[in-house]
Order: C-alpha cells, then sequence, then structure tokens
C-alpha cells in the first residue's frame, strides 16, 4: 500500500471520518457502502410516498394551519422557533432600550448605542476625539432575529438587502455585546450579508429575488408548520375538499407527519437547522431543495471539525451531533431522536423536568437505576439532565449556555484539560461522503473558519481522487476555487484554457474567480468577460456589478462606469463601495464637485474607508491642496501605519514641497 501524505494522515484519527474508497475501503467497505446505499434507498421510498415532496405542493405559511389545528398553533408561537424572528419592535425584543449601554469596539474604535425613539428601534455608531463627536451614523433596525432564550440580534433591510447590524442582547447575562464574528478586529459594522442558509435556517422560507445571495421580496415572521411538515397546499385542499383520512389506522399521506418517520428521516428535519457548521451543497442543490421527508444528505453534507483529546467544547447548534455520540444513541440502535426527548409544539420554558426524566424512564428502568446515592439525586432534584446533559458555554457564541446533547455519565472535575488538537473534518449527517464533497468542504473550511495553507493540501488530495468520478462541471468548478483560494494565477489561467467548455458554462461565482486571477495575468479583456458572465449569472451581486464597472472605468469606458455605478446606488443606496468609485469615475470625467459629494458621503457612512479616503486625498492634490492632501495621509498612517500608498505619497509630498 502506497505511502499516504501527511495531510491526510492527520485525519485518520478522528474515528467520525470516512474516506473514499481507493485509500481504506476493501471488500468489506465495498459491501457496508452497499448496504448503506441499500438503507438510503429503503428511507427514500418511504419518503417519497408523501405527495408533498412533489413540486406541485406549495408553501401556504403557518396561517393556513391555524384553523384546524389553533392549539397546536398557539402553543408553537410561544417555542423558540415559534420566535425565531420578526419586526423590530419593542414588545418583541427582550432587550433594554432605554439608551443607556455602550458598546465600545477597542480594535475599530467605534461606540455602539441602542436606542428606541416613537416605538422604533435603533443603533448609533459614533466615534469620540476627546469629547467631540467625529463620526456618528444611526440606522434604524428592521428585524430582531432569536427567540430571546439565548440572544436577540439585529438585522437591516435596505431595498431588500439584509445585513446584520453590529449589536446582540445576550439575554441570559442581560448584557449588550458585539455578535458573535464581529469580536477581536472582525467588525463588519453593516456589512454581513444574511444570505439564503442563514435566513433558511433563523427563519420560515422568505421569498429570495433571483440572482441574488441575500435580497429578499419577503421575508416571515418566524420558523413555521412547513418547516417541520412540508408545503401545506395540498393538505389544505384535500381537507376543504372532505378528503378526512383516519391517522389512527395510517398516516395521511398529504402533509409529512415527521413521528411517523423512519428516524433516519426524521434526523434530517431536526439536522437541517440544528448542526450548523460547514455546509456543502450537493451540485445544482440550494438551500431551499430539503423538505421534510427526503434524507438532508440529498441536499447537503454538514461538516464539522474534529478534535482529539477534551471533548467538553461544543458549537451552539450542534444538539443532534452530540447526541449521536452518546451511548444512549448507539446502544438504541441508532433509533434515539431528537423528538424522544421535545414536543416540538411546546416550549422548553414550559416544559417541566419530569418530561425529561420520563423520556429517560422509557430505557432507564427499575431494573437499570442511577447508580448516584439518593442524597445527592435529591440534591439535584433527581433530575437526570442536570448531571448527565450539564449546561455549558459555546464555542461559537459568547455570553450564552445551553444544555449539552451529549448524554454521558458526569465526567470528574479536571482542572487542566489541556490543548485540543485538530484530527480532521467530519460529515455529521453523510456516512460515506464523495471525495468532491469533501474537497469542497476543505475549501470551504479554509475560507470561512481557518485560513490555513494545509486545509488547501486537503482539499487538493481529494479533488484528485474525484477526477473521473465527478461530474465535470462541478469538478471543474471546484478546482477553480481551489485556484483561486491559493492564489495560482498561472495556474488558473492554464485551467480555463484546457477546459473552456467548462469555463463557458461557469456559474457566478466561479466566473468570477476565474476573472479575479485572469487580472492578475494581465488578461483584462478576458477577465472582464467573466465578470460580465458572473453579473449576469447572479444579477443582484452587487460586488460583481461593481467589478463590471471597474472593468469599464479601466477601459476607459468611463460613461459606462459612471451609469453602472449609478444604478448600482440606485438599488443599494448605502454601497459605500460603489460610492468611492464612482467619485473616482467623476474626477476621471472632470466633475470634481460630484466626486467629492460621493467620497464624502462615502466617508459619512464608514469613516474607514481606505479606498475613499485615498480618493479624497487625490482630490485634494486635482485641487492643490496639498496641506489639506498631508494633513489625511498622516491621519491614515496614523491608524494603518503599514499602508504603503499612503506612505509613498507623503514622502513624495514631503520631497516636492
Amino acid at each position: 500500500m502506497r505511502m499516504l501524505p501527511e495531510v491526510v494522515k492527520r485525519t485518520f484519527r478522528s474515528k467520525y471520518f470516512f474516506f473514499p474508497a481507493l485509500i481504506v475501503m476493501g471488500w468489506w467497505g465495498v459491501v457496508q457502502c452497499q448496504s448503506q446505499s441499500a438503507a438510503d434507498d429503503e428511507v427514500r421510498a418511504f419518503g417519497a410516498q408523501y405527495q408533498n415532496l412533489h413540486d406541485s405542493a406549495q408553501y401556504l405559511g403557518k396561517e393556513a394551519c391555524r384553523s384546524c389545528h389553533a392549539d397546536i398553533y398557539d402553543s408553537f408561537l410561544q417555542t423558540g422557533m415559534g420566535r425565531s424572528f420578526g419586526e423590530a419592535t419593542l414588545t418583541r425584543s427582550k432587550a433594554d432600550w432605554q439608551g443607556k449601554h455602550v458598546i465600545y469596539d477597542e480594535q475599530l474604535d467605534l461606540y455602539y448605542q441602542p436606542f428606541t425613539a416613537d416605538s422604533a428601534l435603533y443603533i448609533r455608531e459614533f466615534r469620540l476625539e476627546g469629547r467631540d463627536t467625529v463620526h456618528n451614523r444611526v440606522e434604524r433596525i428592521s428585524y430582531i432575529v432569536g427567540s430571546g432564550q439565548h440572544t436577540n440580534s439585529h438585522l437591516i433591510n435596505i431595498n431588500g438587502y439584509v445585513y446584520q447590524l453590529p449589536l446582540t442582547y445576550y439575554t441570559q447575562e442581560g448584557r449588550w455585546d458585539l455578535p458573535p464574528g464581529f469580536e477581536k478586529g472582525n467588525n463588519s459594522r453593516f456589512a454581513r450579508t444574511i444570505q439564503t442558509e442563514c435566513m433558511t435556517c433563523h427563519n420560515a422560507y422568505p421569498t429570495q429575488v433571483p440572482g441574488s445571495e441575500h435580497k429578499y421580496l419577503k421575508v416571515q415572521e418566524g420558523i413555521d408548520c412547513e418547516r417541520c411538515h412540508g408545503p401545506g397546499s395540498l393538505h389544505v385542499k384535500d381537507k376543504l375538499a372532505g378528503k378526512i383520512v383516519d391517522t389512527s389506522k395510517g398516516p395521511d399521506f398529504s402533509i409529512v407527519n415527521p413521528r411517523r418517520l423512519p428516524v433516519t428521516l426524521q434526523m434530517s428535519i431536526c439536522q437541517r437547522c440544528h448542526m450548523q457548521g460547514n455546509a456543502v451543497l450537493k451540485p445544482g442543490k440550494d438551500f431551499f431543495d430539503f423538505k421534510p421527508g427526503m434524507l438532508l444528505h440529498d441536499v447537503v453534507s454538514v461538516y464539522l471539525p474534529r478534535y482529539e483529546g477534551d471533548q467538553s467544547s461544543f458549537t451552539m447548534a450542534s444538539h443532534p451531533d452530540r447526541m449521536m455520540q452518546s451511548d444512549c444513541f448507539k446502544k438504541s440502535g441508532e433509533q434515539l431522536s431528537c423528538i424522544s426527548c421535545h414536543n416540538p409544539h411546546k416550549s422548553i420554558e414550559v416544559t417541566p423536568s419530569v418530561h425529561y426524566n420520563n423520556a429517560c424512564g422509557q430505557c432507564h428502568t427499575q431494573k437499570d437505576p442511577c447508580s448516584l446515592p439518593m442524597a445527592k439525586r435529591l440534591t439535584a432534584q433527581n433530575n437526570c439532565v442536570s448531571c448527565h446533559m450539564p449546561k455549558s458555554g459555546t464555542s461559537d457564541i459568547p455570553h450564552v449556555t445551553i444544555t449539552d446533547h451529549w448524554i454521558r455519565k458526569p465526567e470528574a472535575e479536571k482542572t487542566n484539560k489541556g490543548e485540543r488538537v485538530f484530527a480532521g473534518l467530519a460529515s455529521i449527517n453523510e456516512k460515506r461522503p464523495d471525495a468532491l464533497t469533501t474537497a469542497t468542504a476543505w475549501l470551504q473550511y479554509f475560507e470561512r473558519f481557518e485560513s490555513k495553507r494545509i486545509h488547501l493540501d486537503s482539499a487538493a488530495y481529494y479533488l484528485e481522487k474525484a477526477e473521473g468520478k465527478s461530474d465535470e462541471q462541478s469538478f471543474f468548478e471546484t478546482k477553480v476555487h481551489l485556484l483561486y483560494l491559493k492564489g495560482d494565477a498561472p495556474g488558473m489561467e492554464r485551467w480555463v484554457k484546457q477546459q473552456a467548455g467548462q469555463a463557458a458554462k461557469a456559474t457566478g461565482w466561479t466566473a468570477y474567480r476565474m476573472a479575479e486571477l485572469l487580472l492578475q495575468r494581465n488578461q483584462q479583456d478576458q477577465a472582464a468577460t467573466y465578470f460580465i458572465k458572473a453579473a449576469q449569472s447572479m444579477p443582484y451581486q452587487l460586488d460583481f456589478q461593481l467589478k463590471v464597472a471597474l472593468s469599464d472605468a479601466q477601459a476607459e469606458r468611463l460613461e459606462p462606469a459612471r451609469k453602472r455605478l449609478e444604478k448600482l446606488l440606485e438599488e443599494q443606496p448605502k454601497y459605500v463601495a460603489a460610492m468611492a468609485n464612482l467619485g473616482f469615475v467623476c474626477l476621471q470625467l472632470g466633475d470634481d464637485q460630484r466626486a467629492e459629494y460621493w467620497y464624502r458621503k462615502g466617508m459619512a457612512l464608514d469613516p474607514d474607508n481606505q479606498a475613499a479616503i485615498m480618493n479624497m486625498i487625490g482630490l485634494h492634490l486635482y485641487r492643490g491642496k496639498k496641506a489639506e492632501a498631508k494633513k489625511m495621509l498622516l491621519d491614515v498612517l496614523k491608524k494603518y501605519p503599514n499602508h504603503q500608498q499612503a506612505r509613498q505619497l507623503l514622502q513624495y509630498l514631503s520631497e516636492n514641497a
């Protein structure tokens, strides 16, 4: 057997990772793979009996369920899912809006203050120099996301484009702070887009504008009935027509009842949102494609990192993953599921602990009693969960504690748990993902979570295994992604030439990645072609439209560039990058007044936007105002000491004073 690269050896340490047949599967592995495939086919066939999996079934919204299921409707609205998303109002929020709380981002030297006026909710971003306010931006909050059991986060809608705002209320500690992922210098301010993956887990399915990633025509008010039961139109049509099914004798196949599904299909429903991580869509799929009654891994494979050593740390949305590591799950023959313990129609806040004790008692009978002395059991109020599923903080969300769903015997306190050692990536919902899916998982892990070069080596290894065994277009686009993340411009130029047929069919992001690296090879015309292709494929991806405008400007097609940039700002009026570049194009056209207008407008929204600042310095020089230019350059270098362009320009001004 040939030696494996070190980058792959490290993943063998993880018992959760599954590898391509070429590496670890002999005849036994082939039998296991066939067995798993047969099992999948069996549950797919069962799910396919439900008529609302068909494309003809439509989502109606939870109000359509209310007339027949009023009690369930009312109780569900009090659950975390029912309160997951809504318009930003005082009654919906769990936070303190009296304006007394101020969040300070030390890295960006920016303050954030939540406040209310005329019953509307607002965020103020400001900066101080001494006692002077040198920057002030106020935005009205559009939506609150999060039930308030743990957090309320806040979103803004700008002409349908939805972004996360830089403030979150952490309910358990009663404190305002930056949102998860905005800390430690990563504050994206008003620019973090709420894309399909986020919106379709934290809410009912929205109506999304085709060709966009985060523009919506309509967003719903909370996760609804159809996220677990599937589209309701056929069910409602049948009931209105008098077609009543005696469900004591069998399922009503016009709508999914998760409790009647095999556990694999039950878990797929819960895993869709309660197992967030590195989600890899299968070729041709999107996050709207999954419906209850389907296997989740037919649409998306969700990867999480695995570590050697201490296993106490876990992420907020990891409930199924932790539960599946439990002996309770394994010894049940993998028949334990989320609804073995949880009633999705009732809030955990009003569910008594005896309900969960009774669930434990279904297996742990008098013949298998608790071994803890009675005195200690009484101290814990005889609550199984308090000992075997203790609450803990999470590795990804600060200021919260949640129940650890890895059910196990209490461990002795460890004074020094030591460092965890990264062991690899595991697909949590798919036992044997194909090599191309695994390659994509490594690329996304590098791009979104941890930018270590060795992860790209892992991606390259699995991509090599996928060659000739995957759809040609999917393989082509995955390799483009790898070359882009490696910054391999020569390799990209060669690959695009070799695969001209696939390049011509490239989707939006693939076309964009090709264009970016072709620019580095001075292939401006070809790069512009692919930027246009990206923008045509995804016309509401604003950055793609911006790249087309920049290509026009660089080719001295100034009027088309100006018109495209103006259209961009009609589409998204607070798009600072477009303002900085529109000002530059206006100056090229000789309109310095209009240039100044756009620069100042951009800097008012983002006082640290380097493009707008440097362009404003250029405008001062154009007007012969060297003193103003020099002052701004000194300010830039004070904040960004390694800004090479500013340093060179300041040196030039000093030498030519």
